[in-house]
């Protein structure tokens, strides 16, 4: 276990993603929209920052909170499990946290849960009492397991945990779950959610205070926009005058109407920022109420 030292000084961010794996072209994807391009070593290990003093390394997730930790990278994507998982192993062993979740990523979401054999009758957590269960998370679940008053033995198993029922292993598991299916092909079910998972931006407990927190400061800021943008829409019509009031009953959601002027004086150009959905069947809404020339455009980038 990694133990928490102090920061080198250096102008240039580092930031530790995937190498390979589920988290690692979403990451690359989400980096990039961010405005940052690099130039790949040789060994495919190291990315130069070309258009920022912003670099990447490509490691193993498992590896990325233990690099924060150790000032050898200052941000990471990774997944909230893996984050949390060694976090909750730092306090076992009595060492104060070292990074934190900054930012939600909205991807690679995933649930770790508890799961039984399907012909269990699940009646509750009190059938956990005196069983054993294998999990690659340990630490969330031993936790989790004190905060339920439940004694049972954790057995600790680095993969194809779903297998330990009918290797005799353990009589359940628990284990992270995206769509069900790898549980149903081995005769098992979901029954109790310990931690609802996505990738996270992980970053040191404490703040930089050289040239790398301004660095960190507009990544942040970046990403804010981005996840802003991510759902909204601008709207633009015209109307007459009085139908103004009934169309902005129709947009609750949205900002307040921007008046324009309209063409020739006649009537009002109108345009708001949507948040939320804009169907084909709220847009016909919004023409029976009096909206003419409707018209939705995409909003790449916002810093507001």
């Amino acid at each position: 276990m990694s133990a928490s030292t102090s920061a080198p000084t250096r102008d240039r961010l580092r930031i530790a993603i995937q190498k390979s794996g589920r988290l690692a072209d979403p990451a690359r994807s989400l980096l990039a929209a961010c405005g940052l391009s690099w130039r790949q070593s040789r060994d495919k290990l190291f990315c130069f920052g070309e258009s920022l003093p912003v670099d990447l390394l490509l490691v193993r997730d498992d590896d990325i909170p233990g690099l924060i930790a150790d000032g050898v990278c200052d941000l990471g994507v990774v997944g909230l499990n893996e984050l949390d998982e060694q976090a909750k192993a730092r306090r076992q062993l009595g060492l104060a946290d070292a990074y934190q979740p900054l930012r939600g990523l909205g991807f690679g979401q995933c649930r770790l849960m508890i799961a039984v054999p399907e012909e269990w009758d699940w009646q509750g957590v009190q059938m956990l009492q005196g069983r054993r269960i294998a999990t690659s998370y340990p630490a969330i679940l031993a936790a989790w397991l004190k905060e339920k008053g439940v004694d049972a033995q954790v057995v600790e198993l680095s993969g194809s945990v779903e297998i330990a029922p009918k290797l005799g292993t353990a009589e359940l598991i628990c284990d992270l779950v995206s769509s069900g299916a790898t549980l149903a092909a081995n005769q098992l079910k979901p029954v109790e959610t310990l931690l609802e998972s996505e990738a996270v931006l992980a970053g040191p407990a404490r703040e930089l205070d050289d040239a790398r927190g301004g660095l960190m400061a507009m990544l942040l800021r970046r990403m804010d926009g981005l996840s802003k943008v991510q759902d909204r829409k601008l709207l633009m019509f015209s109307a007459a005058e009085e139908s103004v009031d009934a169309l902005s009953r129709l947009l609750p959601d949205a900002e307040p109407l921007l008046r324009l002027p309209g063409q020739d004086g006649a009537g009002v150009r109108l345009q708001t920022m949507c948040n939320g959905a804009l169907s084909w069947q709220r847009l016909e809404e919004l023409e029976r109420a009096g909206a003419q020339d409707l018209m939705v455009l995409a909003v790449e980038k916002s810093l507001v």
